[in-house]
């Protein structure tokens, strides 16, 4: 006698992926899965929570969106686009990342992330350690004079600030001027060595956008057009994003 088959129930449709699909360009692609595992072998996040983006990936395609939006893997991963660039079908993992991430509630987000995002959008530097104008000017001021007078090779390097038309225009990690001020100083030997045309600019100089880590769409789009306003403003040609 024949044993009856066992029904496990039909396919849910993923509310969320076909949202996301709908926000870009072909669909992310997101539909074109070979479930081939190249993502999950590059990721630096795979195996953390038992998640990896193949997994990540298939469990949207199922429509697990409970399960996705509440995963606190989504977090751990570091939007590197790794997955992406060994991707055989070129799938966006990566946004899909990001509008889970926007999903939650903004209060319910990692501390640390939305600290420094709210942080950065407090000050007109856009430094997530939340260093005013001013003191930036003085340190990168300070830290200049110290080692042009340690170091008389150097006698002459610039750290310019608000320098118009400049070649470049470079953001700077907002951690260094506060806690590692000497580690301005090798980027600033290279430029000065290769005779670059550069400048900071005193506002928009915060190299991180936490926000976009944060999901935060408005957040971060503040942040990086503070930045290319600031750069426009003293008209540079390229902006460097150092971070």
């Amino acid at each position: 006698m024949a044993e009856a088959a066992i029904k496990i129930g039909g396919e849910r449709k993923s509310i969320f992926k076909d949202k996301v699909m709908k926000l870009l360009p072909d669909g992310g692609n997101l539909n074109a899965c070979l479930t081939c595992g190249a993502c999950a072998s590059g990721c630096p996040a795979t195996g953390l929570s038992d998640m990896d983006p193949r997994k990540f990936l298939r469990m949207a395609a199922l429509g697990m969106d409970e399960e996705i939006l509440s995963s606190n893997w989504i977090w751990m991963c570091t939007m590197c686009q790794r997955c992406v660039y060994v991707c055989p079908m070129k799938i966006n993992i990566p946004q899909l990342i990001f509008n889970a991430r926007a999903s939650w509630p903004r209060e319910t987000r990692p501390k640390g992330i939305l600290g420094s995002c709210d942080a950065a959008l407090a000050n007109e530097s856009g430094s997530a350690m939340g260093t005013p104008v001013d003191d930036f000017k003085f340190v990168v001021e300070d830290v200049l004079e110290e080692y042009r007078e340690a170091q008389p090779e150097f006698a002459d390097m610039q750290a310019p600030i608000d320098k118009e038309g400049a070649e470049f225009v470079l953001n700077q990690n907002s951690r260094e001027p506060v806690t590692e001020p000497d580690e301005l100083i090798p980027l600033w030997k290279i430029l000065h060595e290769v005779g670059a045309d550069w400048t900071y600019t005193s506002k928009g100089w915060g190299g991180e956008n936490y926000c976009m880590f944060l999901g935060d769409n408005d957040s971060w789009k503040h942040l990086a057009k503070q930045s290319a306003d600031a750069a426009t403003k003293v008209k540079c040609k390229t902006f460097l994003n150092t971070e």
